[in-house]
């Protein structure tokens, strides 16, 4: 089993996996892990949309999400106005908890924060970058010819969102064309709906830093770190300009785990040479 996994992660097409729910006593345990999986994929949503994507009542939906909630496994939030609100209560929009999100597993727990204090405490600061930039070389590297042999930016950030996803984060891609790029250029928005990691990069950026440097080496073009889960955020949102990346550039930048001496200073942008913008 561990050799197939292995053979898949070497250059091989990347898919996503299956979704797996955990064991349920009841089908009302599986309908509300289905509904907890898609405030974690899609959130925030309202109940009327989950209803529709799950296919079931509004009235059921509202049920399971005021457990959810009750649990401190979801909380709300005020819709945003369009136009004028008629008479009636604000429309709420439910997102997980970081309490919601564990029931879909953390990679690293206090362990690896303690881990991390003492690496800082004694070893220095450049210490837990390079363990960062190691971690991620590590992830990545295996996939990095079926991410780096798509054509495009958008194809190449949808490949890196089937590797992120089959590594536990959820990902997924939409594409921002001209009219609703806002102040960021067109091109495609990558998006991590779970952080295995999350807590301990609450504390310790230098995992972002690292993430965000890798993911422009990795995509051969400048990225931009919109919001991130360990900043309380509801998704980490990497947006990926539509600029063209010819091949010569992507053998200029060598694999992350060969560059001893890469500089990020800025969580919210890198540029794939490991340097940074404003």
């Amino acid at each position: 089993m561990k050799k197939q996994e292995a053979e898949g992660r070497r250059g091989g097409s990347v898919e996503p996996p299956a979704v797996v729910f955990p064991a349920q006593v009841t089908p009302e345990g599986r309908t509300r892990n289905e509904i907890a999986r898609l405030l974690l994929e899609e959130g925030p949503l309202s109940a009327v949309a989950v209803a529709e994507q799950l296919g079931i009542s509004a009235t059921a939906v509202r049920r399971h999400l005021d457990v959810l909630v009750a649990d401190n496994e979801a909380q709300t939030r005020e819709a945003p106005r369009r136009g004028r609100r008629g008479r009636g209560r604000p429309a709420k929009l439910f997102l997980l908890t970081e309490q919601g999100r564990a029931r879909f597993g953390h990679a690293y727990d206090d362990l690896a924060v303690s881990a991390l204090r003492f690496l800082a405490e004694h070893a220095g600061e450049p210490a837990v970058k390079a363990f960062a930039q190691h971690r991620m070389a590590a992830l990545v590297d295996p996939y990095r010819e079926a991410v780096t042999r798509q054509a495009g930016a958008a194809s190449r950030a949808e490949a890196l969102a089937n590797v992120l996803t089959r590594e536990g984060y959820a990902a997924s891609t939409r594409e921002v064309d001209a009219a609703g790029a806002g102040p960021v250029a067109p091109g495609a928005q990558l998006c991590q709906h779970h952080c295995p990691v999350a807590h301990v990069a609450a504390e310790f950026p230098q995992l972002c830093e690292a993430e965000t440097e890798a993911f422009a080496e990795l995509l051969g073009t400048h990225v931009q770190r919109l919001a991130t889960i360990a900043r309380g955020d509801a998704a980490c949102t990497t947006h990926v300009p539509a600029e063209p990346v010819g091949s010569e550039g992507r053998r200029r930048h060598r694999p992350l785990a060969e560059r001893e001496d890469a500089t990020v200073t800025d969580t919210d942008s890198a540029t794939p040479n490991g340097g940074t913008t404003a």
